[in-house]
């Protein structure tokens, strides 16, 4: 199992360490991809807006310190244009990172868009006519807002101002220009309707309309835009763009049909050829060289593999030694339970084991002198009943021999003495079976509704004629009308052992008093005299078998030593406990504490679960 564990733990770290790294490594290839973009676009959009690449060494200069990235352009033939290396640097890669190409734009870099929107070329607005078409957008937002609506004014690459018409929903918005994602602005010709949204906005008043004529500038470039076109779709058979196609105000607003739309992007292309940079060679590197690529499907193989033996090796190692250091412990309750199933009771299991081994090893040595002690308990009880037995059986067996030899005459008092005996035998195995029917369990009650003063005055009734023959004044008293379910005949049993008890230490003089109470949900039934007392050492052994205060004593001024352990058990069959307190030379006291009976129903149910 230990190997099976290390091997998933092997297995399971390799796999959280290659899915890590190649998390780790998609993340840093997303980073650069976006890094690479951002520098794309810049270098496209500087070849955009310039003829030459001549000026673009400072851009390069300013993008490779903002990205920590080495940026380098060459022709196509490599011929370098600008590069942020040093001359030290190892070479260019072979392969280019991109083209740069304002009419040829990379779909993965700069997705959406074929021709750079910011290639605007001959439709590059005057400044006269940058000036008059701001004033016009102006006054169209100002009237706009005088009439409820609102904008915002938006200048295009070409250096056309326009306004675009704010919807109800700022996230809504419906322009009259459309802008692609990355992009610049784009207006949006008057042929080509405005894209639709959830919210679209209100149409501006009449008077607030923005004027649909295109500047002088526009207009020429249209008609170039238009004529190369069609010379276009001439060469392949096809019609002509309608005139009014050319009625555009930006470059891409000409649209043709699906099967037209080539030549009109190769119009396009050959009418900006000269107003942008030529394509050149991007290399995007880290500074000094690009490394090798980690070829991660095969790195650290080995090492995996002697680092799997090596954790297997230990693995093994740690867990046979861990094993033996369990084992030991084992190997000692082991010994120790056979040695106890043998008859030594005083087998013990000495070890400094921890954990649950150390609490295994203490459950055991707490048995183990469990079971001596009550082993010592069997043999003294065998003794003690013996020895209660032996007493009344000699005295019989004596006075019949007696009898019959003629040395003693069976007469009445004979008679009444024997009688007498065998009432203490049948009195000691009628305690003898009550103590076994309470360690088998099977000591039953039948509670039931008692009245406590009657019970008192039946069971002081029946102890007051010894009471009065030694001088033993008996009192039985109840505070108030206290509920109690319980078995009235083991109760009397057990406050009969109690007050015999007490009669049996008391001298002349003294006093026994019965008294029973209520407190809070309890029943307290006190049973104290003004006897001799028990010292403290001896008070903890009350309610052991065969105990009796005086070793020394007999049997017919001690009892048999049985009375106030059935007491105890009969007390705890009715759901209660049992106190005593005493002071040597003052007197002790009993006290049985029962639960107090709360209706007839409590009743009911006590009565059917016994």
């Amino acid at each position: 199992m230990s190997v099976v564990v290390a091997g998933c733990s092997i297995g399971a770290t390799a796999w959280l360490a290659a899915q890590s790294t190649s998390g780790a490594i998609n993340q840093e290839i997303g980073e650069s991809l976006a890094t690479d973009a951002k520098i794309y676009d810049a270098l496209l959009g500087y070849a955009a807006g310039h003829p030459q690449w001549s000026g673009v060494q400072d851009v390069v200069a300013k993008l490779s310190e903002r990205t920590g990235r080495r940026i380098a352009l060459t022709t196509p033939a490599r011929a370098p244009i600008a590069d942020s290396g040093d001359p030290q640097d190892t070479p260019l890669p072979r392969t280019p990172s991109a083209v740069v190409d304002p009419l040829a734009v990379d779909p993965v870099l700069k997705p959406g868009a074929t021709i750079d929107p910011r290639a605007v070329g001959p439709y590059q607005l005057t400044a006269a006519e940058r000036a008059k078409l701001a004033a016009e957008a102006q006054r169209q937002l100002g009237c706009l807002r005088r009439t409820g609506s609102d904008g915002r004014i938006v200048e295009l690459p070409n250096g056309r101002s326009t306004v675009e018409i704010v919807a109800a929903e700022p996230q809504q918005k419906r322009s009259r220009s459309a802008d692609a994602p990355g992009e610049p602005p784009r207006a949006v010709p008057a042929e080509v309707p405005a894209p639709e949204s959830s919210v679209p906005a209100a149409p501006p008043p009449d008077s607030c309309a923005a004027p649909t004529t295109t500047t002088e500038t526009e207009r020429t470039a249209n008609a170039e835009l238009l004529e190369l076109a069609n010379a276009c779709l001439a060469r392949q058979g096809a019609d002509p763009l309608p005139a009014d196609a050319a009625e555009t105000t930006w470059p891409d607003g000409l649209r043709a049909a699906p099967e037209d739309q080539r030549c009109v992007d190769a119009a396009r292309r050959e009418q900006l050829g000269a107003h942008v940079s030529p394509a050149a060679q991007l290399f995007i590197t880290k500074p000094g060289g690009d490394r090798a690529a980690t070829d991660l499907s095969t790195v650290g193989i080995s090492r995996i593999a002697w680092t799997a033996l090596v954790v297997l090796v230990l693995t093994v190692g740690l867990t046979a030694l861990a094993a033996s250091r369990l084992v030991r412990p084992i190997h000692a309750i082991t010994a120790a339970a056979r040695r106890m199933g043998g008859g030594d009771r005083s087998a013990r299991v000495r070890t400094g084991a921890r954990g649950e081994i150390g609490e295994l090893a203490a459950a055991f040595n707490a048995m183990s002198e469990q079971v001596e002690r009550t082993e010592q308990q069997r043999r003294t009880m065998v003794s003690d009943v013996a020895h209660e037995l032996r007493t009344p059986l000699v005295n019989v067996r004596g006075w019949l021999e007696a009898a019959q030899d003629g040395v003693a005459t069976l007469d009445q008092p004979l008679v009444a003495s024997l009688l007498e005996e065998t009432l203490l035998l049948q009195h000691l195995v009628d305690d003898l079976q009550d103590l076994a029917l309470a360690d088998a369990g099977k000591l039953r009650v039948y509670p039931e509704p008692v009245h406590l003063g009657a019970l008192l005055e039946h069971v002081a009734a029946a102890h007051r004629g010894r009471a009065e023959a030694g001088g033993v004044e008996l009192i039985a008293a109840v505070e108030g009308d206290p509920d109690l379910a319980a078995d009235p005949t083991r109760l009397r049993q057990a406050l009969g052992n109690l007050v015999s008890n007490a009669l049996r230490y008391t001298p002349a003089g003294g006093r026994v008093e019965l008294r029973a109470r209520r407190v809070a949900d309890e029943v307290l039934i006190d049973v104290s005299d003004t006897g001799v007392g028990i010292d403290a050492e001896a008070l903890p052994h009350v309610f052991d078998r065969f105990w009796r205060a005086e070793k020394s004593r007999g049997r017919h001024g001690g009892g048999s030593g049985l009375g106030l352990a059935i007491t105890h058990h009969l007390v705890d069959v009715h759901g209660g406990s049992i106190e005593v307190r005493s002071t040597v030379g003052v007197g002790t006291t009993f006290t049985i504490r029962l639960p107090a009976m709360k209706s007839t129903v409590d009743i009911a149910e006590r009565s059917t679960d016994d």
